[in-house]
């Protein structure tokens, strides 16, 4: 159990800086992050930081896969918690 809880805070503060990061690449012109590698850190349990990563940085709001595909990631990774916490595993 407490090794879940430490890889969920990574992967969520891995997001909410790759967000911070991309959007300051945007702002220089550098080479940017790929969306597709914001989404994969999404998926691998970041949906939290990366979602308010968006926000915060206001980086990517105005896609609209990625204002409706990061909180769907977000509910599909709380439903599988509540899943897991009602049958007893966590």
């Amino acid at each position: 159990m407490k090794s879940i809880l430490i890889y969920a805070v990574f992967m969520n503060l891995t997001g909410f800086a790759a967000m911070g990061a991309d959007k300051r690449r945007a702002k220089k012109h550098l080479w940017r992050i790929p969306e597709r590698t914001l989404f994969f850190l999404s998926a691998l349990g970041g949906s939290i930081g990366t979602w308010a990563g968006m926000y915060a940085f206001r980086h990517k709001t105005k896609h609209w896969y990625f204002v409706v595909g990061m909180p769907c990631i977000c509910f599909l990774h709380a439903g599988i918690v509540i899943y897991f916490m009602v049958r007893g595993f966590l």
